[in-house]
């Protein structure tokens, strides 16, 4: 097998660091055990960051988060752990991290966690009017 998991986190330098861009990442396959069962507990992690001076690496993303699949772990504490690594990774402007785990026990779990750079204040949303999907003006 050519890669294995590890908890390194590669960056690259952000290629537009004058401008707030948010990269949108989903997470589909995460897994790691059940600490007070040892069963597998699954989730859908769900990652939205603003760069400052680096972006993480997918590759090394995908192995750090391949690295949980044999541990133990609480899904708040694994949640909080994961978004702690990558802000140290990268120190972005603003991160936010969302696990929804599968259902165990008839009970699904969702957890968020944030972290905003301090003094980053968020640009004011731009609100554009629906545009209906076939224009009339389209030759």
């Amino acid at each position: 097998m050519s890669s294995q998991p590890a908890r390194k986190l590669d960056t690259f330098p952000n290629p537009s660091p004058q401008r707030d861009f948010v990269i949108h990442m989903q997470i589909p396959e995460f897994t790691c055990l059940c600490p007070m069962t040892g069963q597998p507990d699954f989730a859908h992690f769900t990652l939205n960051y603003i760069p400052e001076q680096s972006c993480v690496e997918l590759k090394s993303l995908k192995l750090y988060m391949w690295s949980y699949r044999d541990e133990g772990a609480f899904h708040e504490k694994v949640t909080n752990q994961i978004l702690d690594d990558l802000v140290a990774a990268t120190a972005p402007r603003f991160m936010r991290l969302t696990a929804r785990w599968y259902v165990r026990g008839g009970i699904f779990t969702n957890v968020t966690v944030e972290h905003r750079a301090p003094g980053w204040i968020p640009p004011v949303p731009v609100n554009l009017p629906d545009f209906p999907q076939e224009s009339p003006l389209r030759g």
